[in-house]
């Protein structure tokens, strides 16, 4: 952090320019990179959306329910695509034996996670898009429905999928490539406590605490209240949004002291 405030900022510009950079030549030269965003949010709206319509048909309820199981995966690809942008960002400099390379060059860890980050939205907007547009030409869903509640909501959900990532690498730099797994695995686990699509009433009685103590919980009970057309509920994003930052937070010291934890046992022979 004292490294990047000493430094002149365009200098800091053009390496996290070039960490971004990086990573997109990666992702022109192997396209198959880019079935997370483009594959993937298509089986997961085909999917979820088939079941949602199968069930209102079964119950005869209306298509509010469909709203909220579509709304849920969109949003859910915030998450998906902060986090796995994040942490396979990580992953692919241990992948290549890059790790060393990076390690003596004047890019401080801020700067690098930096242009991880700046790769990595650019992901979660083609992502999102390709889950949007899916939802509205396969269902005519529309986010639009869900109204200026989305921008407090995705933002949220892009802070805790950066909180998820940036454990995912802590985990990694402490216990070494076999911790990869855990980059989906975690999100995994998250997604059917947050009540993505049904209310967490619906999960077993002695989950529904851990459920609750989550910011994904909250801020997917807000998306269901725009979507319903209850406007905004604050007081479910501000719970989501204290607890996201409180996440965020712990995150990155978790990472800060596997990092030094790295450097004093020298755990980075593991990918010479």
């Amino acid at each position: 952090m004292t490294a990047l405030v000493n430094r002149p900022m365009p200098g800091a510009l053009r390496r996290i320019r070039a960490i971004a950079w990086r990573h997109a030549i990666v992702l022109r030269r192997s396209p198959h990179r880019l079935f997370d965003v483009t594959l993937w949010p298509m089986v997961d709206i085909l999917l979820f959306g088939t079941l949602a319509v199968y069930a209102t048909r079964l119950s005869g309820s209306g298509n509010e329910v469909v709203a909220y199981v579509l709304g849920g995966t969109v949003l859910w690809h915030v998450v998906y695509q902060s986090s796995i942008g994040v942490s396979t960002g990580f992953l692919e400099e241990t992948w290549t034996r890059n790790l060393i390379n990076l390690m003596v060059t004047p890019i401080s860890e801020l700067e690098y996670m930096a242009g991880v980050a700046v790769f990595g939205a650019l992901k979660i907007l083609a992502g999102v898009s390709v889950t949007a547009l899916g939802a509205f030409v396969a269902y005519s869903f529309s986010v639009g429905s869900i109204g200026w509640a989305i921008i407090p909501i995705s933002a949220i959900l892009l802070t805790v999928g950066w909180a998820v990532g940036l454990f995912v690498v802590g985990l990694v730099l402490r216990f070494g490539s076999g911790a990869e797994a855990l980059a989906w695995g975690l999100l995994m686990s998250v997604m059917p406590l947050s009540g993505v699509f049904t209310p967490v009433a619906n999960l077993p009685g002695a989950i529904q605490p851990i459920a609750h103590a989550l910011p994904t919980t909250h801020a997917f009970i807000a998306l269901r209240a725009a979507i319903s057309g209850a406007g905004i509920a604050w007081g479910e994003l501000g719970i989501a949004a204290a607890l996201a930052a409180g996440l965020l937070v712990l995150s990155g010291w978790f990472v800060v002291a596997m990092l030094r934890l790295f450097r004093k046992r020298g755990y980075v022979t593991r990918y010479s």
